[in-house]
């Protein structure tokens, strides 16, 4: 599903660290005409919603009669400008045109990438533990799992079995998303398979092209030991989570199956690819879009709204407190109860948040 913000790029990214910088392209009359042209046309054909390819396809085509792009020799200020123009018309924040100094691959992107390229990307996700940042455990045996991507699948199951083994024994979990961009579906489902003690339905995609519907379920079997249905879970957002990170969210939500505390979060639920342009240029198409097999509906353009609306700098500090609220409500051991009441002071002595920022 995004694509990431992360992994959108992620081979573009890993192209340039591993080249000489290049100088920039200037444009010139011709070459934004095609560019604008290319770009247009690939809108209008493939993006997932036809009435506002056409719309926005439009709009592309109208500034550029109008001569708005006609000053704009800087390749990577176009890039921007057009950015701009496609989420003005479309509101979909996942429509964009990315530029690099060096020459992109210009094939489609189910041509497989080279070896070269894959090692790269590989070597990319592996420095990056693919997505875990923390696992933690914090007093009165709450499990914190910090992601800041959704890596793809195929090469983070390893590590997401790793930390959910590493939790499994934990009386809550806290899935830390305040900084997770998107990236793999693949991964928000086995993620959520963790969580889930049989199979379930978790959202369906349309595709435009074959104008076809795939459902997505829980996985019947993980590697690693599984959380079950249990214990709670809560998710940590904000504004900044984006895309996979909001499936997951959304999808649990739904299924009454976690809490969600922080801030709404970006409001990404189109998934796509990146489309060649020109040499240097690629955009990102949403080509299908999402929905909830309960809400019929996904989180385009409004976000994924929590349960517990809060700065998402305080974030982990409230959702800790409303899980150890909860258990000392009904713990009868008066020793248990001296430590939930001990820690939840703690905690409740934190400053709290001014302002979000």
């Amino acid at each position: 599903m995004k694509a990431l913000r992360v992994l959108a790029g992620l081979l573009l990214a890993a192209n340039l660290l591993s080249l000489p910088a290049s100088a920039e392209v200037r444009m010139t009359p011709a070459s934004r005409q095609q560019l604008v042209d290319t770009l247009a046309k690939e809108v209008d054909q493939r993006y997932v919603f036809p009435d506002v390819a056409g719309k926005v396809a439009a709009a592309l085509r109208a500034q550029q009669q109008r001569g708005a792009y006609d000053g704009a020799a800087d390749a990577r200020q176009l890039s921007e400008a057009l950015s701009r123009e496609m989420q003005a018309a479309s509101g979909d924040r996942h429509l964009r045109v990315s530029y690099s100094d060096d020459p992109l691959p210009t094939q489609q992107s189910h041509v497989a990438p080279s070896p070269e390229d894959s090692a790269r990307r590989l070597a990319w996700m592996r420095s990056n533990n693919f997505g875990v940042q923390k696992i933690e455990r914090l007093p009165l045996n709450i499990g914190v799992l910090e992601l800041d991507g959704f890596m793809s699948a195929a090469h983070a199951a390893d590590t997401l079995a790793a930390a959910m083994t590493a939790l499994a024994y934990t009386d809550a979990l806290i899935i830390d998303l305040r900084n997770n961009g998107g990236g793999d579906a693949a991964t928000s489902t086995l993620l959520a398979s963790y969580l889930l003690d049989g199979r379930t339905h978790l959202s369906d995609f349309y595709l435009r092209e074959g104008n076809r519907l795939e459902q997505r379920w829980s996985l019947d079997v993980v590697p690693g030991l599984r959380y079950g249905q249990k214990k709670e879970v809560f998710i940590l957002t904000s504004k900044d989570s984006f895309s996979a990170a909001e499936d997951f969210a959304y999808a649990l939500k739904n299924l009454k199956r976690a809490t969600i505390v922080g801030e709404t979060t970006g409001g990404g639920a189109n998934a796509g690819k990146d489309i060649p342009l020109m040499p240097h240029f690629v955009a990102f198409i949403p080509l299908s879009r999402l929905s909830s097999p309960i809400t019929k509906a996904n989180w385009e353009g409004v976000g994924v709204t929590p349960d517990v609306k809060v700065c998402a700098a305080d974030a982990l500090r409230t959702a800790q407190l409303a899980i150890l609220s909860k258990w000392a409500a009904s713990e009868q051991d008066s020793e248990r109860l001296r430590q939930l009441t001990q820690r939840i002071a703690e905690l409740g002595h934190v400053n709290a948040t001014a302002a979000c920022r």
